[in-house]
């Protein structure tokens, strides 16, 4: 009873919240006002206190003039939305299918989300060329680059098709930047219940694997409440300073996975909550 009451309460202050700031998000979006980006990092905030995520930020988001960043993240869980969001200012790269999800494909188009369609090979150019055009805009646009969520205690191999959005040394990329882009590894990584440190097999109560309904995994997340997650912000990488965008993919990849294999092993730089 007092779960459900909980969950009401969360689920009531966050319509209100959204139907708040949605006219004045709407206005910045069709201005084209910078503060279209603060918005929705405000919203993340306030967000992941309601539902008692706390977040950790550990090293600083790549500053960025005139042309965006692109960050490459692993991907955990829905919870990486609100955690990401509320660290920085960023807009997202999902799969087309989450613009048809009720409610929270609206919440996603506020955030100026990008809707691609990762199945279809042929369209890696024309996909990455729109990710071109936003990062050309000034927009920090995050990839989960493996494609998918994983279980939170390791990472998937990273699918370097969108990379070719940044550029390359090469410079025969089909997509290649006229500018230089930096792309930031950053690693997301759900560190502890209740202040008790998860462990391995502790870390799935975040976790959402794709087979798992996405309602009653926001209802358990909620009602296990007082998460920390721990999101890393690791060295920009010049883009045109790798040879390929499987080079960079792969770097990136390993910056990831050393980021979030010292975390799980408890070893963290410097931090900040949010």
């Amino acid at each position: 009873m007092i779960l459900r009451v909980r969950l009401a309460l969360i689920l009531v202050l966050l319509v209100a919240m959204t139907i708040l700031l949605l006219p004045v998000q709407i206005l910045a979006i069709r201005l084209h006002h910078p503060f279209r980006r603060r918005l929705p990092n405000l919203w993340h905030r306030i967000a992941s206190r309601l539902i008692g995520l706390k977040v950790n930020v550990h090293g600083e988001p790549a500053r960025h003039d005139g042309i965006g960043v692109l960050i490459a993240a692993n991907h955990v869980s829905w919870l990486d939305i609100v955690a990401l969001g509320a660290a920085a200012p960023v807009s997202f790269i999902a799969k087309h299918e989450v613009a048809g999800w009720p409610g929270v494909s609206v919440l996603a188009k506020l955030q100026e989300t990008l809707f691609i369609e990762r199945a279809k090979r042929g369209k890696a150019g024309e996909q990455a060329e729109k990710i071109r055009q936003r990062l050309a805009d000034g927009d920090v646009m995050v990839l989960f680059a493996e494609g998918t969520t994983s279980d939170g205690n390791s990472l998937l191999p990273f699918k370097s098709a969108l990379f070719g959005a940044v550029g390359v040394r090469a410079g025969n990329e089909e997509s290649a930047s006229r500018e230089p882009v930096h792309v930031q590894p950053v690693a997301i990584v759900y560190t502890h219940h209740h202040g008790i440190p998860m462990g391995r097999y502790g870390r799935p109560l975040a976790a959402w694997p794709g087979d798992v309904e996405l309602g009653p995994h926001v209802a358990g997340v909620i009602g296990a409440g007082a998460i920390d997650v721990s999101i890393l912000f690791g060295n920009p990488i010049v883009a045109t300073d790798m040879p390929d965008r499987k080079a960079l993919a792969l770097a990136c990849e390993t910056a990831i996975r050393d980021m979030a294999s010292s975390a799980l092993r408890g070893r963290f730089p410097p931090s900040h909550g949010r």
